[in-house]
């Protein structure tokens, strides 16, 4: 079986390949091939993959070029991980807001429609190749905002798009691990987008035991969720938020916090990486050990600006995530049957009231070799739902632009969107990212 990985020379490529080693079962993966435009990254990766297979007999073959179509040729999957404008687009579309006393975040608020403007393109370009020389591939999408961009290739490629995220199979293990409860026998209530989500329940033979861990805030602290956002607020709302609601519950703060910091994430994570990759260059035979610590590093400061000074991340939530494993699950359910349920960005189809049937959502799913089938949910509460048909408004907007090169769209998309405070912000963000971005100031041109 071959799969493709699109942005092959990213950082967490080596993470997708590691769930490949472990996996020993029939019909795995015997081929990966990186794509990626960055020859030096793409070397570099190659290199940290070869070593960390080395020991493995059954270990898949890898190889690296920077031709798409021959990447996507007679591909079974594909993982899109691209990220368009690199770590350097991240800085700036944070900075631009920032600089405008708006939230400067990777994948919420204006910097993350600034991200989707200039990806959503790419990615449609990469969707109708594909549809051409891989037309019975299924594309599992990485990519952030990973809703946006799920939800745009969808209108190339149908259903055979699903977007992944391990933020809700997280939180949900964590949650299921504080109430002692077996993972298996667990069915979870989550609902949201990429995101932007809630988990609402954990249900056992019929009997939900989320109140249970909500009723008890020694409980809810061993949480990262329950540090975060604090157990009187979590009790107010009667779910347990996604992380990334941070930053629409305690906006000012995390404003605040990322202004006063030396660096923004971004930023750090440029840093990192550059170093990363010139260190490889330098000593490839290190390549596997310096990444594994360099992940290390990574993963302990994530979301940094949300916790205190002096307040280090829990191993246990270093180690909740697992996008990777995700990944294979749908490759094994659809490949070799292996029906599996789990929290996948998919076309809602009715299964959440109140938001459009064409809307990718981010839900519980049933997985088998037809796909994600998503499952009927219980009406979703006034604010959730509320705040979940703003932003996909905005979304839907984002994709507009992005294809139409819309400049009335694009600002219509900053002006609605929660995080921002007036459509004069809007059209400051948008002259700021189309001066910051060529990708962006190519693409609306003529506007």
């Amino acid at each position: 079986m071959k799969l493709t990985i699109l942005g092959g020379g990213g950082f967490r490529v080596p993470l997708v390949h590691g769930a490949l080693l472990r996996d020993d079962s029939e019909g795995r993966v015997t081929e990966v091939v990186l794509h990626d435009l960055d020859e030096g990254r793409l070397a570099a990766v190659t290199q940290v993959l070869t070593q960390a297979g080395a020991s493995f007999a059954n270990a898949p073959l890898v190889t690296a070029t920077t031709d798409l179509d021959e990447a996507l040729r007679g591909a079974d999957f594909v993982f899109s991980a691209i990220r368009v404008g690199g770590l350097v687009g991240r800085t700036l579309d944070e900075r631009v807001a920032l600089d405008l006393g708006v939230l400067g975040q990777e994948t919420t608020g204006p910097g993350g429609l600034a991200y989707a403007l200039r990806t959503v393109p790419v990615a449609l370009d990469i969707a109708r190749r594909a549809r051409e020389v891989a037309p019975d591939a299924w594309f599992i999408n990485f990519t952030n905002p990973a809703g946006i961009v799920t939800e745009a290739m969808q209108g190339v490629l149908g259903d055979r798009v699903i977007g992944i995220c391990d933020s809700p199979i997280a939180l949900a293990r964590r949650a299921i691990g504080a109430l002692g409860l077996e993972p298996a026998a667990t069915a979870i209530d989550y609902v949201g987008l990429n995101h932007l989500g809630w988990l609402r329940g954990l249900r056992v033979d019929g009997t939900n035991h989320l109140p249970r861990l909500l009723a008890d805030p020694a409980a809810l602290r061993t949480l990262e969720e329950g540090r975060l956002f604090g157990t009187e607020w979590i009790q107010a709302l009667g779910a347990i938020p996604n992380e990334y609601l941070y930053y629409y519950y305690f906006s000012a703060e995390a404003r605040a916090a990322i202004l006063s910091a030396a660096q923004t994430r971004g930023e750090f994570l440029r840093d990192q990486q550059d170093a990363f990759y010139v260190a490889v260059a330098s000593h490839p035979d290190n390549a596997a050990t310096e990444w594994h610590r360099v992940r290390e590093e990574r993963d302990a400061t994530y979301m940094r600006e949300a916790r205190a000074e002096d307040e280090e991340r829990d191993e246990a939530d270093v180690a909740g995530g697992g996008y990777e494993g995700v990944a294979l699950a749908i490759m094994a359910a659809i490949s070799h049957g292996e029906t599996s349920s789990m929290i996948l960005n998919i076309r809602g189809g009715g299964a959440v009231p109140g938001m459009p049937d064409s809307a990718v959502v981010e839900i519980p799913c049933v997985v088998d070799s037809e796909g994600p089938h998503a499952i009927p949910l219980a009406p979703v509460e006034g604010h959730m739902l509320g705040l979940m048909q703003q932003v996909k408004a905005v979304e839907r907007l984002v994709i507009e632009a992005a294809t139409t090169g819309s400049r009335q769209a694009a600002i219509k998309a900053f002006a609605l969107h929660p995080l921002v405070d007036s459509v004069s912000t809007a059209r400051s963000l948008f002259e700021g990212y189309r001066r910051a971005h060529p990708e962006l100031a190519a693409l609306f041109a003529d506007t």
